[in-house]
């Protein structure tokens, strides 16, 4: 199990290989951001973005799909989930064909000072394209616990 303790700041990962296609642009965006140019092919032509573009909720789920497939299924986290994310960043648009891959790096893994058993990870996530150009930036949040004492006492 990962705790708390065992994330390195700094600590820089690769990871991902997801190819985006019209078909799941187009029905994300039926469902859930129903806009022409993540909608509609034709349409999409006429828009700002030339073509069919992914939501960019849509990127983030992507991004979340290459995280929880690169994780080692037989070495869990002790994750609690996450409080959020700060300053998203959605630097071009995704488009159908395009092959997804994830950078991440730990800014900081922080105890919390008011509940113990627990801290707050930071991570710089960047999305490239097969072009190697970003296409996705953000700093999530994650929650993590720390080793138990009783652990920590047997090592």
């Amino acid at each position: 199990m990962t705790y708390l303790e065992d994330i390195v700041v700094g600590a820089k990962r690769s990871f991902g290989h997801y190819e985006v296609t019209a078909a799941e642009i187009i029905d994300y965006g039926k469902l859930y951001d129903d806009q022409p140019f993540h909608t509609d092919p034709e349409a999409a032509k006429d828009s700002v973005f030339g073509g069919l573009i992914a939501s960019g909720w849509h990127t983030c789920a992507m991004f979340m799909r290459m995280a929880c497939d690169a994780q080692d299924p037989d070495h869990g986290l002790a994750g609690l989930g996450s409080p959020g994310f700060d300053d998203l960043k959605w630097l071009m648009p995704v488009r159908p064909g395009d092959i997804l891959s994830a950078q991440t790096k730990v800014l900081s893994a922080t105890p919390s000072r008011s509940k113990h058993d627990r801290g707050t990870v930071r991570i710089q996530i960047r999305i490239f394209n097969q072009k190697d150009e970003a296409v996705l930036e953000m700093i999530s949040m994650g929650r993590y616990l720390r080793r138990p004492a009783e652990a920590t006492a047997e090592t």
